[in-house]
């Protein structure tokens, strides 16, 4: 069963930072591109951050760049997001999400609230 578990959000201030962490199991991590999403209530989805398998050649959203950055590390089958200068506009619910060939998996997410 594959499973991949989102932690690290919270409550930060304007300028504050944040370490998100997704944890995979059930799959070959390093076979997947991990990617970050961002969602808010009534908005679609959006893509903020993407990593290849291998790791290499990263693609962030216009809105987080210079500000974000997506790493990972296969021997530990985790992708991180370190977030910093956050402002109030990246509150969100952030999920990983595992692709490989055909096949996707979602984490459940985790909340990130920027706010004074």
């Amino acid at each position: 069963q594959v499973q991949l578990v989102e932690s690290g959000g919270g409550l930060v201030q304007p300028g504050g930072s944040l370490r998100l962490s997704c944890v995979a199991s059930g799959l070959t991590f390093s076979r997947y591109t991990m990617s970050w999403y961002r969602q808010t209530p009534g908005e679609t989805r959006e893509l903020v951050a993407v990593i290849p398998s291998a790791g290499g050649s990263t693609n962030y959203a216009d809105s987080v760049k210079g500000r974000f950055t997506i790493s990972r590390d296969n021997a530990k089958n985790t992708v991180y997001l370190q977030m910093n200068s956050l402002k109030p506009e990246d509150t969100a619910v952030y999920s990983c999400k595992a692709t490989y060939s055909l096949l996707t998996y979602w984490g459940q997410g985790t909340q990130v609230t920027v706010s004074s």
